[in-house]
């Protein structure tokens, strides 16, 4: 009960502060409702992602950053129940999983974090939540410009091969993205740049990155400007931009990004309208034909405040979660998870 009562007064609390800046809108009153919420962490919470265990998957976790100076990755049950802390980090921002990774001749599934404070990306052996890298993996090295933020993984369907995409606080345009292949030595994980690229705007930061596996697609949130799209495998050497959209539907910072597959082709891109609270939808195929032309399908409005971060997959993850689990990240040190058919729900109303 008192768990309880302490988790209310933080989310009314951030809910008060949020109204107070006229930037930002509280939560609607038709807001979609979570269907869990998770312990509140120490500090400060801003990017989820979904581990499916591969026998049981209402075994399945989340894992999460606490972005502080002494913070780490926390792993949450599909109750919200916080099961493990990981070794502490300097600022961990962002996280991604992978499956596969092959450390001594086997395969092992992966967490990957940025490490701020040390300039730096974290790799975690799932669901144990260990740390594989030996102390860590500088990126950016040889630039002025580091602070790493936003990682996403990519796997390549052709060879397995894992390769981790690196965003930082500000960089150059044309090189401000880094992306990494991850392999083995050993009982450790190591990387080496194999690719830069990314256009930026230069009027915030890159943060929010996901890569769809399977259409072979980067995505990344170039803030209060648009999506910008990307070839995913390094080895085409195509660093032209795709597509670059949801430029007029946002009222301030485009933040996390998921990806909901129905198909290994078909679903649906959801992104953070931060200062809003929502998230805006668009059709992971594209519209007529066009794989690179993306329109809005639907506003989606959500229990978080100021979005940082998100996940989603169509895995069926038990009796709660049939269709799929959405989990993301608010004010208030908590995660908030949604059964996909709330989500599915306005989806559909916005179509009619």
């Amino acid at each position: 009960m008192k768990n309880k009562s302490i988790l209310a007064f933080l989310l009314l609390s951030a809910l008060f502060t949020a109204c107070k800046d006229d930037k930002l809108a509280p939560v609607a009153p038709n807001a979609v409702k979570p269907t869990a919420v998770t312990e509140v962490l120490p500090h400060d919470t801003d990017d989820p992602s979904i581990w499916i265990h591969p026998t049981d998957a209402s075994k399945s976790i989340i894992v999460g950053t606490d972005k502080d100076t002494d913070g780490g990755l926390y792993a949450f049950d599909l109750n919200g129940k916080i099961l493990k802390k990981s070794i502490p980090l300097k600022r961990p921002n962002n996280v991604d999983i992978a499956y596969g990774l092959i450390i001594d001749g086997k395969k092992v599934d992966v967490a990957v974090t940025t490490e701020r404070e040390e300039n730096r990306i974290r790799i975690f052996s799932l669901p144990d939540l260990e740390p594989i890298d030996n102390g860590g993996i500088s990126v950016f090295e040889g630039e002025e410009l580091r602070d790493p933020m936003g990682v996403a993984l990519y796997t390549r369907p052709s060879d397995q091969k894992i390769f981790a995409i690196v965003g930082r606080k500000t960089g150059p345009s044309g090189n401000y993205l880094w992306q990494y292949e991850l392999s083995g030595k050993g009982k450790f994980a190591i990387a080496k740049v194999v690719r830069k690229f990314g256009t930026y705007s230069g009027k915030k930061e890159i943060e929010a990155i996901a890569v769809d596996n399977e259409l072979g697609a980067i995505y990344y949130c170039d803030e209060q400007v648009g999506i910008r799209k990307y070839k995913a495998d390094p080895a085409l050497n195509d660093n032209k931009e795709l597509a670059f959209f949801g430029q007029k539907d946002f009222k301030a910072d485009h933040e996390g990004i998921a990806i909901y597959k129905k198909t290994a082709s078909t679903g649906y891109i959801l992104v953070s309208n931060q200062q809003a609270n929502t998230f805006m939808v668009y059709p992971r195929e594209g519209v007529n034909g066009n794989p690179n032309s993306y329109q809005l399908l639907a506003e989606v409005p959500v229990s978080t405040i100021e979005c940082d971060g998100a996940d989603v997959t169509s895995v069926n993850l038990g009796v709660k979660y049939k269709n799929g689990l959405f989990v993301a990240m608010s004010n208030g040190m908590t995660f908030h998870y949604y059964t996909w058919d709330l989500i599915q729900k306005r989806i559909d109303e916005a179509k009619k």
